[in-house]
């Protein structure tokens, strides 16, 4: 599980660093201002689909499926399966994105508009058709996944984000005189960098014996069933993505008429978030479902509940740590990336307040989303949808309130904070469930090592905390060598400070995470 799930972490791992370089040059870029929130609005509508489809929904459905058409009717039959899936996506995704072209081309016709909403509808219709390429991404990757490739799956991220860097670096200054027309240059480079991303699958899919053939969708089984698994599957593993988008539109509402910034300070915050998300979370939980659903096929429940088990620990035992320095080092952190060009001070401010209100969700989401595959490895999409969408009514309930009752300048860390509540709520209810339908799944031997996880992050944390403040007065913050100091040296310290103390607590966490770094046997 660590190799496998490492292997694909450190291909996501570099495909988020160099995400975190877009999100730093596209900071010094475009700031936090309302151009800037008008293209993160804009490019989150389809990139939500890339989270929903690439690291949820279509996976859920379709790697069950296409591993279940391997071990019981072959390779010839699992092949075939793909490509009826894949001619499924394409006719319904160019009907989706032809569809919302037109209409966002005739409400910029007919309708009257602000001009920072004007330019977010001008901005979709152009990066709109990215959801079409993504969702071909999207089963190309879960193909590959389910071949028992990880590492260049998650690599193919890679290139969509050094297209998009080169677009902002080398055709935005070229693409007009000022910010307004220069962000274009960036919602062309999305759709360059989406076709980068779909090709780049195609050739080991190719290796490993896929042929692309059109197979109609139309009364196709295996098409039916995806699709009927898919469409709960969308609210059940994408709690967190759900809750963004949501709370991203009332705040790009609320924005345009008080004059915040809330919209991409809140982003800068979810782009740090998702970086150790990414690289563990989703990198486990990836490697996690085609392994749980092979095992639920040959009915072999013990050893899926004991995968299921080792999973949430390693996920627990790294976003414990990985919250906590969040949480301390969120305003050195921003300052640090972001800081720069047409990004602030009071930028700064802004999104590392974001980033401590939400930075616990880390541990919660990250939890969702390794529970929720464990339902859908069983077959069952119904149950995570089901309290999904309980957890996003709450997030609503919760959030409105508090955006009136933060300051202006806070207000994104609102938005953190009601989705903290929520993906709590939504852990214990997927806990209950979980329970329910397996009875003999238990919890309770996570809990304890969970709670030594959190007592020795918080350690760690004050122990953070103390080592910036000392660094502040001694060395300073003056120049980028005192600022990469004033991040580095405490977290590193710190890191080893909790790893030291689980280990001598005795977490088979800390053993077998130190292990695999040493390349020896993890030992049961």
């Amino acid at each position: 599980m660590l190799k496998s799930s490492g292997a694909m972490a450190l291909a996501t791992m570099l495909s988020r660093l160099l995400g975190m370089v877009r999100v730093i040059v596209y900071a010094r870029f475009m700031g936090d201002g309302p151009i800037a929130s008008a293209f993160v609005y804009a490019f989150q509508i389809p990139n939500l689909f890339r989270r929903l489809l690439g690291e949820g929904a279509l996976t859920a459905a379709f790697i069950p499926l296409f591993k279940h058409k391997e071990k019981t009717e072959g390779e010839k039959e699992m092949w075939y399966t793909a490509n009826a899936v894949v001619s499924a996506l394409i006719v319904a995704t160019a009907f989706v994105v032809g569809l919302v072209m037109l209409g966002i081309s005739l409400a910029l016709m007919l309708g009257e508009f602000n001009i920072h909403t004007r330019l977010m509808l001008e901005l979709l219709r152009v990066v709109f058709p990215y959801m079409l390429l993504v969702c071909l991404t999207a089963v190309f990757m879960g193909m590959l996944n389910a071949r028992g490739y990880f590492f260049i799956p998650a690599l193919g991220a890679t290139l969509l984000n050094v297209v998009m860097i080169a677009t902002v670096l080398l055709i935005a200054p070229q693409w007009g005189e000022d910010l307004g027309d220069q962000i274009f240059a960036l919602a062309f480079g999305v759709l360059v960098a989406g076709i980068a991303q779909a090709v780049f699958q195609l050739p080991f899919l190719f290796r490993d014996g896929y042929r692309l053939k059109w197979v109609s969708p139309w009364n196709n089984d295996a098409v039916r069933e995806v699709i009927r698994k898919m469409i709960p599957a969308t609210i059940g593993v994408a709690a967190f993505q759900f809750n963004i988008i949501i709370t991203q539109t009332l705040a790009f509402w609320i924005e345009r008429s008080s004059g915040s910034k809330i919209v991409a300070s809140f982003e800068y915050a979810v782009r740090l978030i998702e970086l150790p998300q990414g690289v563990f979370g989703v990198s486990l939980a990836t490697f996690l479902l085609p392994t749980l659903a092979g095992l639920a096929a040959e009915k072999k429940f013990p050893q899926f509940r004991e995968n299921l088990r080792k999973g949430m620990g390693y996920l627990f035992y790294v976003n414990a740590i990985a919250s906590v320095m969040l949480i301390v080092l969120a305003g050195p952190i921003v300052s640090l990336l972001f800081e720069r060009g047409e990004f602030t001070a009071e930028s700064t401010q802004r999104a590392s307040f974001a980033l401590i209100c939400l930075a616990p969700s880390l541990l919660t989401y990250s939890a969702v989303n390794v529970m929720a595959r464990a339902f859908y490895a069983m077959g069952d999409t119904k149950v995570p949808m089901q309290i999904s969408a309980v957890c996003l009514g709450l997030n609503l309930v919760v959030l409105i309130p508090l955006i009136f009752a933060f300051p202006k300048g806070g207000q994104a860390g609102a938005l953190g904070l009601a989705n903290v509540m929520s993906s709590f709520v939504n852990v214990m209810l997927l806990s209950y469930a979980l329970k329910r339908k397996m009875p003999k799944w238990q919890f309770s031997p996570l809990f304890a090592p969970l709670v030594v996880m959190l007592f020795a992050a918080g350690i760690a944390g004050g122990f953070a905390w103390f080592l910036h403040a000392e660094w502040i007065v001694r060395m300073g913050a003056e120049t980028i060598w005192h600022k990469i100091g004033e991040v580095f040296v405490p977290s590193i310290l710190a890191l080893i400070l909790y790893w030291g103390i689980t280990s001598v607590a005795g977490l088979r966490e800390a053993r077998d995470l130190i292990a695999l770094l040493l390349n020896k046997q993890v030992k049961d």
